[in-house]
């Protein structure tokens, strides 16, 4: 990840472990498997959640080189997984809103 992106964006989002301090009962890992395609001028990123159990989810993301642009490989790689985690993240918003309707039988609408 570009420098100027890993530090200022992530204390944004509060402390950099936001679990120092806290008692936990449970920890958790979930990860996130991204693979980057180039073919001409098209980029595909694929990313893959594995929690850990039967669930699994991929979302998909491409980007295209405008011919009018410079070639800068990095932009459409920035580009293309970007939208496969931004699909991946709505996937899993709507897997928590199924479970959410169906362990209280009311209709859920989580937002990001």
């Amino acid at each position: 990840m570009n420098d100027r992106l890993s530090g200022s964006r992530r204390r944004q989002n509060g402390p950099a472990h936001p679990t120092d301090g806290i008692a936990m009962d449970a920890v958790k890992t979930w990860t996130v498997q991204v693979d980057i395609d180039e073919h001409d001028d098209r980029t595909r990123a694929v990313a893959r959640l594995h929690t850990g159990g039967a669930q699994s989810l991929t979302g998909t993301g491409l980007a295209r080189l405008n011919p009018a642009d410079r070639d800068v490989p990095k932009i459409g790689d920035e580009l293309a997984v970007a939208r496969a985690l931004s699909e991946l993240s709505h996937l899993l918003l709507d897997v928590a809103a199924r479970d959410i309707e169906q362990s209280s039988g009311e209709p859920a609408h989580p937002v990001l």
